[in-house]
């Protein structure tokens, strides 16, 4: 096979019900594209027929390349391993659901041979998700965004399409536990966005469940800013203030209703500082942990089986 031109990176995890017209719709969408192309499927430890079904694409398509995690290892170190191992010029990545559609790869391309290293995916609309994901997700672009001094775009994920040597730059950061999109707007470079509409899945479920969502945003805000460990010195002056308010408006009321009861004052004002120090720890408890996981030096992910690769 020729060298890639362009290299689609397609993390999958328990995807059987919308692999195979996933792979259709890829594969029409690349094979207009003006160079050779490589399409890799990164296996994130499925536990439906995934990975069987990944094979069988391999076995008729040497287009396609397989990376089968040893176990599962979660949909950033999937991306991650794809990119790592992508050859093209241009690197696009996007989900197997098809909520993201391929068709929309063509005006990233478009975008890239303009001179933009990284063109991502904006959304303008969003289809098949909650009410509570649309509020939660647009809420935390926004406080991201306004605790970081990284420009990450707003209504974005990790569909986008990298230059090669913007991958090669990402190549080069140590996080374990990386937040991708967060990354690549920290690395520079000319970028740009196309704006799509988000489609409901093709078939199956979410496999962003609560857990992994709340940690992925954990990720996002540890990895680009240290404004929560400031948090503590503004809070613990303003619990002082609101305290000893607090203390004085119980004494004048104590004292014009003739009853005055010291364990409670003193219990209000035990509960709330004690509740601002466990809040306080918690948070500094976040950067702590990462610490802890960094330090320990395991790698990412690792790799169980590779098809098609030479």
């Amino acid at each position: 096979m020729s060298k890639a031109v362009y290299s689609i990176v397609v993390p999958l995890y328990n995807e059987q019900e919308v692999l195979p017209t996933s792979y259709a719709r890829l594969k029409a969408v690349l094979e207009t594209l003006d160079g050779p192309y490589e399409l890799i499927f990164v296996n994130d430890g499925s536990k439906d027929k995934t990975l069987e079904m990944a094979k069988e694409l391999c076995e008729k398509d040497k287009t396609l390349r397989l990376i089968s995690f040893a176990r599962n290892f979660g949909h950033q170190a999937a991306i991650t391993a794809g990119m790592n191992a992508a050859e093209g010029d241009a690197i696009v990545v996007i989900d197997a659901d098809l909520q993201d559609p391929p068709e929309v790869i063509l005006d990233m391309v478009k975008k890239w041979k303009e001179g933009y290293d990284v063109v991502y995916g904006k959304r303008e609309k969003r289809d098949g998700e909650s009410a509570f994901k649309l509020v939660t997700a647009k809420a935390f672009y926004r406080i991201l965004k306004s605790l970081t001094d990284v420009d990450i775009p707003v209504d974005t994920g990790d569909f986008r399409l990298l230059d090669k040597k913007v991958n090669e730059a990402l190549k080069t950061l140590p996080e374990r536990n990386r937040y991708v999109r967060g990354l690549v707007s920290w690395v520079g470079f000319k970028q740009t966005g196309v704006f799509f509409h988000r489609q409901e899945r093709a078939a199956g479920e979410t496999k962003y469940t609560l857990k992994k969502m709340l940690k992925l945003a954990g990720d996002g805000i540890v990895s680009f800013s240290s404004s929560p460990l400031k948090l503590g010195a503004p809070l613990g002056i303003g619990v002082c203030g609101l305290s000893a308010l607090g203390f004085i408006l119980y004494l004048v009321l104590s004292l014009v209703g003739g009853y005055f009861a010291l364990n409670t004052a003193l219990l209000f004002a035990i509960l709330f500082v004690s509740g601002l120090i466990l809040t306080v720890f918690g948070i500094t408890g976040l950067y702590f942990a990462r610490l802890y996981d960094e330090v320990k030096g395991r790698p990412m992910y690792i790799i169980g089986e590779k098809v098609n690769f030479d």
